[in-house]
């Protein structure tokens, strides 16, 4: 039978995955940090590509040092599950006691508001990620991330 990830060509064993380009990504940066500036928050925002790859990133003179990994953590945990991590609590009550523990201490696993997946046409492309203010305000400032692109949720 044919998978019908791959094309007629037998002996291809790969599949083509769409991400983020760089141009994209620097503007949703800068839109996240004109929407934090307007909230008078200094954040860090990352946004990474569908592998988890940064692909761009900025930090706004005076956000927490702690906060630059958490962003990236945040893109990172968002593009590889797509799902918002402030819906992570959530999530995890549908599964077993030992994924509630588990998965949470996962390296780079971020838990709470802040990161959200990027998807165009159906398709996860890369996630964003802020950090540095409340998890209400990351996760808005994330949202003008993905406004300027004209993606939502």
């Amino acid at each position: 039978m044919q998978n019908p990830n791959h094309s007629a060509d037998a002996n291809l064993y790969s599949v083509t995955q769409r991400v983020i380009d760089a141009n994209a990504a620097l503007r949703a940066v800068q839109a996240a940090i004109r929407h934090a500036t307007q909230l008078g928050v200094r954040v860090n925002v990352s946004v990474v590509d569908a592998s988890g790859v940064p692909a761009a990133f900025a930090r706004m003179a005076g956000a927490p040092l702690h906060s630059i990994d958490i962003a990236i953590d945040k893109a990172y945990t968002a593009a590889s599950f797509g799902l918002p991590t402030g819906q992570w609590q959530e999530a995890l009550q549908s599964h077993s006691e030992a994924v509630r523990r588990g998965l949470v201490l996962r390296p780079r696993f971020v838990g709470f508001g802040g990161g959200l997946p990027m998807v165009e046409r159906g398709e996860r492309i890369g996630g964003i990620g802020v950090s540095g203010g409340s998890e209400a305000q990351d996760t808005g400032i994330a949202q003008a991330g993905l406004a300027e692109l004209g993606l939502s949720i």
